[in-house]
């Protein structure tokens, strides 16, 4: 092989400009009809669970971050955005803290929950809880997004979706690392629901306060 073919085959080996565009173009398009497929989804009301079909994330495909959390509130249903209730107002109050502004996180980042429908109100203080059957119905869903958004890093909010990505972890030992799973990393976050009496240990407040500056160590070369 000559020095003329080597440089051809170093060429063809590396992605052009045109090759990102058609594959960034053809990952929008997929994410499209992923999202359909998803608003279409009746599995878990087909299964008598007592959910309000509608399923609720909103983002890019070129996002950097994904936040994964429980599932949709009735708030969330009404706007038809994800955290945009007085769970989200705190969450947000939270990322703030870490870097990021609101308004700019929700056009440039991913959004979603491990179910996408608002699962109704729960027995006590809170929503209801999705069931194991309904996460496995809804998960496909979930790896796929995270298959064509690609994020570099995942926030888990709340005790579903953290043990969804890092197993049987205790709440209080996760809190404020930053895991290293397939690839990208995740930050887990307590769930900021006002149910969440978790948060009301002065304990938990530092520990909230050390996973915010994990937050902000792991994502301080992204654009804030």
């Amino acid at each position: 092989m000559n020095v003329r073919q080597v440089r051809l085959l170093a060429k063809s080996s590396h992605p052009t400009r045109e090759y990102n565009d058609r594959m960034n173009t053809r990952s929008v398009s997929d994410l499209a009809t992923l999202r359909e497929q998803m608003r279409r989804c009746r599995l878990c009301a087909d299964a008598g669970y007592p959910i309000t079909p509608e399923a609720i994330f909103s983002g890019v495909v070129t996002a950097r971050i994904m936040v994964v959390g429980q599932a949709p509130g009735g708030r969330e249903v009404d706007l038809g955005l994800p955290f945009s209730g007085p769970a989200g107002h705190r969450l947000f109050s939270w990322l703030e803290q870490a870097g990021f502004e609101e308004k700019r996180f929700r056009e440039e980042q991913y959004i979603t929950a491990i179910t996408k429908c608002f699962p109704g109100k729960g027995k006590s203080r809170g929503d209801r809880v999705p069931t194991a059957a309904e996460r496995k119905l809804c998960l496909p869903f979930l790896a796929r997004e995270i298959e064509l958004v690609r994020p570099e890093l995942i926030v888990s909010i709340g005790g579903v979706a953290i043990r969804h990505f890092l197993g049987k972890v205790r709440f209080d030992d996760a809190i404020g690392q930053v895991y290293h799973v397939d690839g990208r990393s995740i930050v887990p976050l307590p769930h900021p629901s006002g149910a969440n009496i978790w948060l009301n240990r002065p304990t938990s407040k530092d520990l909230l306060q050390k996973a915010l500056l994990s937050l902000k160590t792991a994502t301080g070369g992204f654009s804030h």
